[in-house]
C-alpha cells in the first residue's frame, strides 16, 4: 500500500483542460516597476531609491494619513458604496454637480468600467502608442479591433488619431499628459480632435498627472463635459496626492456616463480608507504647491543632467522624464539596480533605447544623476 502511496504522489498532476477566451490570451499581464522589498531579496541591498513608478516622494498629506486611520475604526463594516464625503468634496473643489462624478479603484478601474459599458466586439478604439497600456487592454478584453496610432515628437498626434475615426469608433483614450513620455496636447489641438469625434464616440481624457501641469495651453477638460460634449475626464489620488496604495480615483462625465459606470463598476470598489484620506487630501492644497515645487526642481536637475550627458529627452509637463539613454535600456536599468537605484526601462514600451525616471527627493535625484554617470562612463 505504501508503494501505491508513493506512486500516487510521484504522478504529475492532470492538466485543467479548460481555456480562458482568446481575448485574454492575447493579453499580456501588466508588470509593475520592480517593488523596493523585491531589489531587498534579490540583491541584498537595504539602500534603495525608487524611480520608477510614478509615485510622490513627499508622501500623503499629514491630513490624510489622519483622516485613514481614523477610517481604520470602521473597517469591519462595507465601505459606502457611493463614495457621499469625497463626492461632497469634489463637488467643492471642482465645481461640478454630484452626479457628474464617478469613483473605481484607481483611475485604471474606471477604465475597464467604461469599456465593459460602452464596448461590443466589432466596435473599434482609437489610442496612441506608446501609452498607458491599460486602454489596450479594456479593448481587447471586449473584442474590439484596436487603433494605436505611433507618437509624434514622443506626443499624441491626435490629427492623426482622428483620421481613424469611423462609423465603428466607440472610445478615443487620450492620455494628457502621456504616460511613458510625459508630453502634453494643446487645447487647441483636443479641440480639434473633439469637433472630428464621432456621434455615438466617447473620448476618455485621462489627466492623471493633471496637477502637475503648468502650462497656458492645457485644456480645462470639465468644461467640454459641461458643454455637453461627448468626453469623460479621469483622474486619481495615486499621483501627486500620494495615496497609490489606497488606490482610488475618479471621472467627471455626463449623468448617464456615470449611470453606465455605476452598473457595471463592482459593488463597494473604493475602500473606506482610501475615501476618506482622499477626501481629507482635497483640504491641503499647501501640500500639493510643496509636490509641485519638489517636482519642478527634480525635473530641472534632470534635464541639467541630461543636457551635460547628450542625451534626449521628451519636455514633460508629468513627475517623471522619459530619456533617450541611446543604448539597450534594460542593460542600463540593470547595472543602476544593482548600484540600488530603480527605474523604469522603456522595453516594456515597445522603445528600447528609452527609460522613464520617477522625480524623486533632491538626495535621491542626485543619487540617480551620480550613478547613471557612472553607468555611461
Amino acid at each position: 500500500m505504501l508503494d501505491c502511496l508513493l506512486h500516487y504522489l510521484q504522478e504529475e498532476p492532470p492538466l485543467a483542460t479548460i481555456t480562458a477566451r482568446e481575448n485574454v490570451q492575447r493579453l499580456v499581464p501588466y508588470v509593475a516597476g520592480k517593488p523596493i522589498e523585491e531589489v531587498q531579496r534579490e540583491l541584498g541591498i537595504t539602500d534603495i531609491v525608487k524611480l520608477a513608478s510614478n509615485e510622490s516622494p513627499l508622501g500623503p498629506s499629514p491630513k490624510a494619513l489622519e483622516a485613514a486611520r481614523k477610517a481604520l475604526e470602521n473597517i469591519r463594516m462595507y465601505p459606502e458604496g457611493s463614495c457621499y464625503v469625497l463626492r461632497q468634496e469634489l463637488v467643492k473643489h471642482l465645481g461640478v454637480e454630484p452626479d457628474m462624478l464617478m469613483f473605481g479603484n484607481g483611475s485604471d478601474d474606471l477604465i475597464h468600467c467604461l469599456g465593459l459599458a460602452y464596448l461590443d466586439p466589432g466596435d473599434e478604439v482609437v489610442t496612441a502608442a506608446p501609452t498607458f497600456v491599460q486602454y489596450r487592454a479594456a479593448a481587447l478584453l471586449a473584442g474590439c479591433t484596436l487603433h494605436e496610432v505611433p507618437l509624434k515628437d514622443y506626443t499624441y498626434d491626435l490629427d492623426a488619431l482622428a483620421d481613424r475615426f469611423n462609423e465603428r469608433t466607440r472610445l478615443v483614450f487620450i492620455a494628457n499628459p502621456n504616460n511613458p513620455t510625459g508630453t502634453m496636447n494643446t487645447r487647441a489641438e483636443v479641440e480639434r480632435l473633439l469637433d472630428r469625434l464621432p456621434e455615438r464616440a466617447l473620448c476618455v481624457l485621462d489627466e492623471a498627472y493633471y496637477e502637475y501641469i503648468d502650462h497656458p495651453d492645457y485644456p480645462q477638460s470639465i468644461e467640454y463635459v459641461r458643454q455637453g460634449r461627448n468626453v469623460a475626464v479621469l483622474r486619481t489620488f495615486s499621483k501627486i496626492y500620494a495615496l497609490a496604495g489606497l488606490r482610488v480615483g475618479y471621472g467627471i462625465a455626463a449623468p448617464e456616463v456615470v449611470r453606465a459606470v455605476d452598473q457595471v463598476r463592482e459593488p463597494f470598489n473604493v475602500n473606506t480608507v482610501a475615501q476618506y484620506a482622499a477626501a481629507a487630501s482635497l483640504q491641503d492644497p499647501d501640500q500639493v504647491l510643496r509636490s509641485r515645487r519638489v517636482n519642478d526642481e527634480g525635473k530641472k536637475m534632470f534635464c541639467e543632467a541630461f543636457d551635460r550627458l547628450g542625451l534626449k529627452y521628451a519636455p514633460s509637463q508629468a513627475n517623471f522624464v522619459f530619456v533617450d539613454l541611446g543604448r539597450d535600456s534594460v542593460g542600463v536599468a540593470d547595472a543602476l539596480l544593482r548600484k540600488g537605484v530603480i527605474i523604469r526601462s522603456g522595453k516594456i514600451f515597445g522603445t528600447p533605447t528609452c527609460a522613464r525616471v520617477t522625480v524623486g527627493l533632491p538626495e535621491e535625484n542626485r543619487r540617480f544623476i551620480a550613478a547613471l554617470e557612472e553607468v555611461l562612463a
